[in-house]
């Protein structure tokens, strides 16, 4: 029931967010050239590979690695202001409809980032859907720490629930976290 539940949140969500979004992608493709729509391969439930959208908030071209791992100078303009709030990951409300993303959950990976991959394996996450926000992310935990954001998954993994998913969505909303960082040079 609460799969279908979020599917619909996130299914009305999009229809309410075209608006925006249409506008996003006129703002983007003006800011710099390429796709506004960003897709990348991501780890998902039971170490599915599955793909991610995002708005694009890099200049096209930008390699496929972490966000740690990316220059501050690959962010656009519009992207910055994307990302700050966390406009960038409406397109994910599409992975929700579509079963590979929920709203709460622990952060989908890069296959390529492979000592995430294995602490969470060792520590049982992926025996759930990734999030849209999680416990990480509201902590400022990102993937350039892959031994504590995956202590940190494995205990949302045991404390889940209703009430904590909630909270967390309400903290995101809020601005709770500092999501992924760039590398400030």
């Amino acid at each position: 029931m609460r799969n279908f539940l979020e599917r619909t949140v996130a299914l009305f969500g999009l229809i309410a967010a075209s608006p925006f979004v249409a506008v996003a992608v006129i703002l983007i493709r003006l800011d710099s050239p390429g796709a506004a729509i960003f897709r990348q391969e991501r780890v998902g439930r039971d170490r599915k590979p599955f793909i991610c959208y995002k708005l694009r908030t890099m200049a096209a071209g930008t390699k496929q690695a972490g966000t740690h791992e990316i220059s501050a100078a690959s962010v656009t303009k519009i992207g910055k202001f994307l990302r700050a709030t966390k406009l960038d990951e409406i397109p994910q409300l599409w992975n929700v409809v579509r079963g590979e993303m929920v709203f709460v959950g622990p952060r989908p990976c890069l296959p390529s980032q492979t000592e995430l991959v294995h602490e969470r394996e060792i520590r049982g996450v992926y025996t759930i859907t990734p999030g849209i926000t999680g416990l990480g992310q509201v902590r400022g935990i990102d993937m350039s720490d892959p031994v504590r954001l995956a202590e940190v998954d494995a205990e949302y993994l045991k404390t889940r629930s209703l009430a904590l998913d909630l909270r967390l969505a309400l903290q995101t909303v809020r601005g709770g976290g500092a999501g992924d960082r760039v590398k400030s040079t």
